[in-house]
């Protein structure tokens, strides 16, 4: 694509009642007339635009499209993806109203690959960033690229476990020049390296609110299926399943504790009809076709990831934890065990990687469940 072409893209994106089928039809008119940058302006009103669009068009700097197009030629992990560029991915494309640009740092191939999103709370409990982190590393090993929002929480830990087997899409809420959370400026490289970095938003955009609903379109758009990992009934993460509901794709929910808050975002989806998820193979009964037979025939590593053998007091006291959070007190009451005992197979059981010492008391493994 010429710069000019690229141009034109960047320049009409700024209108966002301009659909990208529209902005195509533009670009051709303005290429086929061999229009100069600086005469875009000019050539709207002749083509009796609105007069919003053409004020709007006037207030555009033209510096900043050239500075963006200057930062997709200076780092060959850089990327401007337009609508009419084969490298589109085509899932998004069949979206109503698809964006028409994205930018990209990264690996773009990978936004060609079959994608699952994981999404769910920014403040989960331990349950859920392992559950996010344990599916993520299992179904991104037989070959899904993992796509979430690169917010804190759910997101985070789904980035993380992609990351290590496999490929991550991080969708943002602002532009690739403003990190947000910037905490998470410490993945920047790792999902650089091993997937991408993608935004809707021109590059010095700052993270709003109202761009938050946006970029969830984009997640789910992008992606086959939506796995959503502990979620209140009111959350970005219930949005990010509408659209997908909207938009054709599956979706799925992991449940949880009736006493956990969390859990009713998931509760609700299942009755609604997303597909209850209990094990990796629960997503890839439903999607296993968008991968190679080769690579499906690896299937997930479902084991614990230790093979120490637990003896029947360890066994027993793991049945009294039950799968919720339970502290020290919670145990005495509910076995014939000492103080003195408890403490030992806890750090035991610890060591065996089957529990986890968390705020509140002790925690079965997911990694020892699933």
């Amino acid at each position: 694509m010429n710069e000019n072409t690229l141009f034109y893209w960047l320049f009409l994106s700024r209108l966002t009642r301009l659909s990208a089928a529209l902005i195509q039809q533009l670009v051709d008119v303005l290429e086929r007339e061999k229009i100069a940058v600086s005469s875009i302006v000019q050539t709207m009103k002749k083509l009796q635009m609105h007069s919003s669009i053409v004020d709007h068009v006037k207030k555009i700097p033209l510096q900043t499209i050239e500075k963006e197009i200057q930062w997709g030629q200076q780092n060959p992990q850089h990327h401007l993806i337009v609508y009419s560029d084969p490298s589109y991915p085509h899932l998004l494309k069949q979206i109503a109203s698809p964006p028409p640009v994205l930018y990209v740092r990264g690996n773009v191939d990978c936004l060609s690959l079959p994608q699952l999103a994981i999404v769910g709370s920014r403040n989960p409990t331990a349950v859920g960033r392992e559950l996010a982190t344990h599916f993520a590393s299992q179904l991104s090993r037989i070959g899904f690229v993992i796509t979430s929002g690169f917010a804190i929480g759910i997101d985070t830990s789904a980035h993380e476990g992609a990351l290590q087997h496999g490929q991550t899409i991080a969708v943002l809420g602002s532009g690739l020049q403003v990190i947000y959370p910037k905490r998470n400026q410490r993945l920047v490289d790792a999902v650089t390296e091993q997937g991408a970095l993608l935004s809707i938003f021109p590059l010095q955009t700052a993270p709003l609110r109202e761009y938050f609903p946006q970029r969830n379109r984009i997640i789910s758009g992008l992606s086959a299926g939506v796995l959503v990992i502990e979620a209140t009934v009111r959350s970005g993460s219930l949005i990010t399943a509408r659209f997908a509901g909207e938009q054709g794709r599956e979706i799925f929910a992991i449940p949880g504790s009736i006493h956990n808050p969390l859990s009713r975002g998931c509760h609700w989806l299942i009755r609604q009809g997303a597909k209850l998820v209990e094990t990796t193979d629960d997503i890839v009964e439903e999607l296993k076709g968008l991968l190679s037979l080769d690579v499906w025939k690896t299937e997930p590593d479902s084991t614990p990831k230790t093979s120490h053998k637990l003896d029947d007091e360890q066994k027993q006291l793991l049945d009294a934890m039950g799968y919720e959070i339970t502290s020290s007190e919670a145990l005495l009451e509910r076995t014939d065990f000492s103080a003195e005992q408890i403490a030992s197979m806890l750090l035991i059981l610890e060591l065996k990687d089957r529990v986890q010492c968390v705020n509140g008391g002790w925690l079965r493994k997911v990694s020892a469940i699933c």
